[in-house]
């Protein structure tokens, strides 16, 4: 009885270990197929204009893409940071607005899936460690990451509340992001890209 129950024990820690990595692969797929449906109707349009042809490619791009993204999961140990509820939270908004412009502060094992389910969109990530990022494109080089370096850290957060209530420059009036030195709330040095896009979506995961 104690090795038939030390068996099931067994059976059901590997059950769960691939739990998350399947419910990843099966929000990536259900992407590809809203995402598919779509663009078949667009599709029906773009055939009787000039520029269909290259629609067509961007199309087959992104999905190749997201087919990707589900090989990967499916066949890694490596899960993502973030657990089955936070991840649907970004999803569902991701549904509504793509393809949009996504930033993504941090840089880690989820990132691949996020450029999934943003077909056709631009998704950006910006991360502090440089080595950290060779990691991550080693796995996964069509990722668009910048390496950034930041000017404060959250142990600070209480100095910098009473920083931008005393500096005239943290004041909305005057407040503006590219070099913006006085206020140490601003973020500065960072790739034009990111200053020059409008970006409809913002997923902070990082500096520490």
């Amino acid at each position: 009885m104690k090795r038939e129950g030390i068996i099931k024990n067994r059976q059901f820690i590997a059950d769960k270990r691939w739990f998350l990595p399947i419910t990843v692969a099966g929000l990536i797929a259900g992407a590809i197929l809203i995402s598919s449906s779509m663009k078949t109707t667009d599709y029906s349009l773009l055939c009787s204009l000039s520029k269909s042809r290259s629609g067509t490619i961007k199309e087959f791009s992104t999905t190749v893409d997201q087919l990707k993204a589900i090989i990967h999961y499916a066949t890694s140990r490596i899960v993502p940071q973030q657990n089955f509820r936070e991840i649907s939270v970004t999803f569902d908004v991701l549904q509504k607005r793509s393809p949009c412009n996504f930033l993504v502060f941090g840089l880690g094992y989820d990132s691949l899936m996020w450029t999934s389910l943003n077909p056709g969109g631009n998704t950006l990530f910006l991360e502090e460690d440089p080595k950290w990022i060779q990691t991550v494109l080693k796995d996964a080089p069509s990722l668009r990451a910048h390496a950034v370096k930041y000017r404060t850290q959250l142990k600070q957060a209480n100095s910098l509340l009473a920083h931008y209530k005393s500096e005239p420059n943290c004041h909305p009036s005057k407040a503006y992001l590219r070099g913006s030195h006085k206020c140490k709330l601003a973020l500065t040095g960072f790739p034009d890209e990111f200053y020059d896009t409008e970006w409809d979506l913002i997923m902070i995961d990082a500096p520490r």
